[in-house]
């Protein structure tokens, strides 16, 4: 039977996809190539530190002007605090922080303490694909993955 070994190794590869560190860009839009679209030939990815890490893509908007920044989300959390509680893949609003920046007395606007420069902030979460905070496309590896395995039952059962 020489299906059997191919199916074996399908369901290897299967598994050792969930157990991988995952690998996303890390860049923000006023590098080049870094905005929509992204440039993949220009920013390569890095593994995120965490085994249940998340690629995260930040859409902030204000009069016109976007900044996107892509990371994973362990890196986020030391610097951000408006992380949404929801990680699920899909985007959804940033969260409110009502504490952020009530005891400081700053007259230097630019350091944006409050973090309220920016009108729109979107958070988008992904982690079924490898480099998939590049945008809000499906991934198409889990989809051939998905795909591969079918055919491998379908001619192990024909």
């Amino acid at each position: 039977m020489p299906k059997l070994p191919f199916i074996v190794l399908l369901l290897s590869l299967l598994a050792c996809k969930g157990s991988a560190f995952l690998w996303c860009y890390h860049c923000v839009s006023t590098q080049p190539g870094c905005g929509s679209p992204l440039n993949w030939l220009w920013h390569w990815t890095k593994t995120c530190p965490e085994d249940d890490d998340v690629c995260v893509k930040i859409i902030e908007e204000k009069d016109g002007e976007t900044m996107i920044t892509r990371d994973c989300l362990s890196s986020m959390r030391g610097i951000r605090t408006d992380i949404p509680a929801d990680h699920y893949e899909g985007c959804r609003p940033a969260a409110v922080d009502s504490k952020l920046g009530n005891y400081v007395s700053n007259s230097i606007k630019e350091l944006d303490i409050y973090r309220n420069y920016y009108d729109n902030t979107t958070w988008c979460f992904c982690f079924l694909d490898h480099r998939c905070n590049d945008g809000l496309r499906a991934s198409s590896s889990v989809t051939l993955i998905l795909g591969l395995l079918g055919v491998a039952v379908f001619a192990y059962l024909t």
